[in-house]
């Protein structure tokens, strides 16, 4: 009999069961037939969901036509993340999809701008980058192919309605050949002789058996910790936020997208803001042993620009991650796998990564040990430099409430320490393998959040300072003359894709 894996079982929907799905179908086509199984009587966190660029290849991969999908799920564009609060409680900086300009005789465009600093240039870095220059102004336009473009180097994400992209991905999904059981999951069967998953009982009466599963139920992590005992690490010393209290609000008629998420920050946590076409999604994330959440509820409360549209859902959680997310012939994808808070929006990215990872690695029906250590070391290091880039967050504050000075005194990894160090000596953002953030990415938090190197690159230094002044001016006017010719994001949208106004009363 053929070792081959015939039938894959995704247990649980949501974003993470129909995305496996929809990355499944296309990387096996029909080899394998797939089954997901959920149910309609379970929940599942349909908030506000933004994202980070690479969930554009994602579509592109599974076939998805982008505005097909910005009209289904009421998405908007974003083009970064502007962070209020979040050095001191009046301070303010963005962190833009796309770098601060070329390289200029070997020389990083950071450095460039640190000759201007040292000389009493006090125009911050963002005013080199064009998706801060767009965001400011409320302008969106799709990066141009070529690239002698001013408009090349830059990228951009979605923000959108997690509950209707699940939706829209299973419509995807259902077309392409993959079953849907609507059942609830009763009991996991597992093999007496190696423990290996055997089979689902379901509240229906039946059973499914397959050769693979893969593990989408969310926090309560069904197969992954209720029958494999897979363990989980918890990483909530570092981040210690540990609720989100979570709700819709209308979108004033008339009123401007703004293409970017907003977080600011609070006394024991911060709020996200993400808009979309017809409401905003907000939160509050806070930690427990700071605030109480009921005090919690009424910060976010306080702090919402529009009418709420129902009451606030509570989310409680645990930051954290499975060390082994493939354990015998099971997966874990999604908050099954794992979860950080979604302060640079990395949920659905960790997605994609472990779907990714799973295909590179695809097993036969004996889920070879070799192939399981391997996803586990690369999965690993994918949390852990999203952990340290969030930790970067919450280290780098001068506030003065208690849970922001635990975080600024608190020891953290020795990964982001490194980093941390390297940069204030000359500026330097080093990348790790399986960062999900680039160098730009770094600078722009460290430098928003105050943090500035002591010396300069030496290779900077010996070119004429008025050259590197004219050169800055130049770019930096170049950036202001695209702007002034885009469009207003909300009349991008309403051009291209505007979603139908019925959808938002599906909510």
């Amino acid at each position: 009999m053929s070792d081959a894996i015939r039938r894959i079982i995704i247990a649980g929907g949501g974003t993470a069961g129909w995305m496996c799905a929809a990355a499944l179908r296309k990387g096996l086509g029909r080899t394998v037939e797939l089954v997901l199984i959920e149910s309609e009587d379970i929940g599942t966190i349909g908030v506000g969901e933004a994202t980070i660029p690479p969930i554009r290849k994602f579509l592109e991969h599974v076939g998805i036509n982008e505005l097909d999908f910005i009209r289904a799920t009421e998405a908007s564009f974003k083009l970064g993340i502007e962070f209020a609060g979040w050095g001191t409680p009046d301070s303010r900086y963005f962190h833009g999809f796309g770098d601060f300009g070329a390289v200029h005789e070997a020389v990083r465009p950071y450095q460039l701008w640190r000759l201007l600093r040292e000389a009493g240039d006090e125009t911050p870095l963002e005013a080199w980058s064009l998706p801060a220059a767009l965001a400011k102004a409320g302008k969106f336009f799709p990066p141009n192919p070529d690239p002698r473009s001013p408009m090349h180097d830059y990228a951009y994400a979605y923000h959108f309605d997690a509950g209707l992209f699940a939706r829209f991905l299973r419509r995807h999904c259902e077309a392409q050949g993959v079953q849907r059981i609507n059942a609830k999951i009763d009991a996991v069967q597992v093999r007496p002789a190696d423990g290996f998953i055997e089979a689902l009982r379901l509240d229906n009466g039946t059973s499914e058996a397959a050769d693979f599963f893969i593990d989408c139920t969310g926090f309560r992590g069904l197969l992954i910790e209720g029958a494999l005992k897979a363990g989980f690490e918890d990483w909530s010393h570092w981040l210690r936020a540990d609720r989100a209290w979570a709700v819709p609000t209308a979108r004033h008629a008339g009123a401007g997208i703004t293409p970017y998420t907003t977080s600011t920050a609070h006394a024991a946590g911060w709020q996200w803001r993400i808009p979309l076409q017809h409401r905003t999604g907000n939160g509050h994330v806070f930690a427990s042993a700071f605030m109480d959440e009921e005090t919690a509820r009424d910060v976010l409360l306080r702090h919402l620009e529009g009418p709420a549209l129902k009451d606030p859902m509570l989310i409680r959680f645990t930051t954290g991650r499975r060390p082994q997310p493939w354990t015998k012939n099971c997966v874990a994808v999604g908050l099954s796998s794992g979860f950080l808070e979604p302060l640079e929006s990395t949920s659905i990215n960790l997605i994609q990564s472990g779907i990714a990872q799973f295909l590179e690695l695809f097993p036969s029906r004996q889920a070879e040990a070799v192939l399981r250590r391997e996803y586990n070391r690369q999965m690993g290091l994918s949390y852990e430099r999203v952990r340290d880039f969030i930790i970067l967050h919450y280290k780098l504050n001068t506030r003065s409430e208690p849970l922001w000075r635990y975080c600024a005194d608190m020891p953290i990894p020795d990964t982001l320490a490194h980093k941390i160090e390297l940069f204030s000596a000359r500026g330097d953002a080093v990348s790790y393998d399986w960062d999900h953030f680039a160098e730009p990415s770094w600078i722009a938090v460290m430098n928003g959040q105050g943090l500035r190197s002591r010396f300069a690159d030496p290779l900077a230094r010996r070119l004429p300072l008025e050259g590197v002044r004219a050169l800055m001016t130049q770019r930096r006017d170049a950036i202001a003359q695209v702007v002034r010719q885009l469009p207003a994001h909300a009349d991008f949208i309403a051009q291209h894709c505007a979603s139908a106004p019925a959808a938002a009363a599906e909510l």
